[in-house]
């Protein structure tokens, strides 16, 4: 083998000694160092070594030395310190989307980007709310296709929720929303031709066509943050200005939902109201009616009788 080769060679070596046993309680000295690369075929003296940790450093990995008793050579700087990636594997793990396989193939990758040691520490078991994770294996690959075809700005096929059938739709945003990716598209295949959105977990077979997409000019003023304000549990329905009397110290919670737009304007001490644009749905009327009568529908008079006609239901 060419001089120059086994150096390099040796570089390689030493590098992945110090990404996967090393940390900062887990020093190597040169002796072990020479140690170890003989374990692997690649005899040197510890004067060389000194030069490769040298190289190394010049290269831009940042191998710091501890010096005294028990002191030792290790990686000090990564590209993901442990706290960064304990919360990647925390979201990978509460993730409902991503399914149980999935997730530990992705925090065994994660694994790689500390040491053997560190790594013990990232699995950890995240769940929301006790919620089963999907058993969707195509997850990524959908995602990674729409994408394509955003970027493409082509349309795309796919089956949704287990049917046979074939939808064909033109792709703009990808969307996070209650724990769920969601494609939201326009489709013209049948009436009412329209925005619409799609659950991505839902989706399978997702193929990416050579045709352009269409909806142009309904996205030319899309307001993603707004879209998602106006429905709720991403269900669509018909769109009305609603006023909400809200009991005062609901001001915060409405905020949170609804944002900086909506004028709150005060009544007395304990009641305001607001206007805002909703897509009236089932998942709204539980939202209001989950707030105990603190919240109430003052107009419009078809939406107030949609929600009276809800409750006389459940109550009968």
């Amino acid at each position: 083998m060419p001089k120059q080769e086994g150096q390099k060679s040796k570089l390689l070596a030493l590098l992945r000694i110090f990404e996967q046993q090393t940390d900062e309680n887990h020093l190597l000295n040169v002796p072990q160092l020479v140690e170890m690369l003989a374990r692997q075929g690649i005899l040197c003296e510890r004067k060389s070594v000194y030069s490769d940790i040298e190289a190394l450093n010049a290269l831009g990995y940042d191998i710091q030395l501890k010096r005294g008793r028990h002191g030792g050579y290790w990686m000090a700087s990564r590209t993901f310190d442990l706290a960064e990636l304990k919360l990647l594997v925390d979201a990978v793990q509460a993730s409902k989307v991503i399914s149980a396989r999935t997730s530990k193939k992705l925090i065994r990758k994660l694994e790689a980007l500390c040491s053997e040691y560190e790594g013990t520490q990232l699995q950890r078991q995240v769940y929301v709310d006790g919620r089963p994770k999907t058993d969707s294996q195509t997850l990524l690959y959908s995602i990674d296709a729409l994408h394509t075809a955003i970027n493409r700005g082509c349309l795309v096929q796919f089956r949704y929720k287990g049917s046979s059938a074939v939808r064909t739709v033109s792709p703009w945003q990808l969307a996070w929303e209650n724990g769920c990716y969601y494609l939201i598209a326009y489709q013209d295949e049948k009436e009412p031709a329209g925005i619409r959105n799609y659950r991505v977990d839902r989706m399978s077979s997702v193929t990416v066509l050579g045709d352009a997409r269409r909806g142009k000019a309904e996205f030319r003023q899309f307001d993603l943050p707004a879209y998602l304000r106006k429905h709720f549990n991403m269900f669509g329905g018909t769109e009305y200005r609603v006023t909400l009397r809200c009991a005062a110290d609901l001001e915060p919670v409405m905020r949170e939902r609804f944002g900086r737009e909506p004028v709150f304007c005060p009544e007395d001490a304990e009641h305001f109201h607001f206007d805002v644009p909703i897509c009236v749905s089932q998942q709204f009327f539980g939202w209001v009616c989950g707030f105990g009568g603190k919240v109430e529908v003052t107009a419009p008079a078809a939406v107030r009788a949609q929600l009276h006609e809800m409750l006389q239901s459940l109550a009968e």
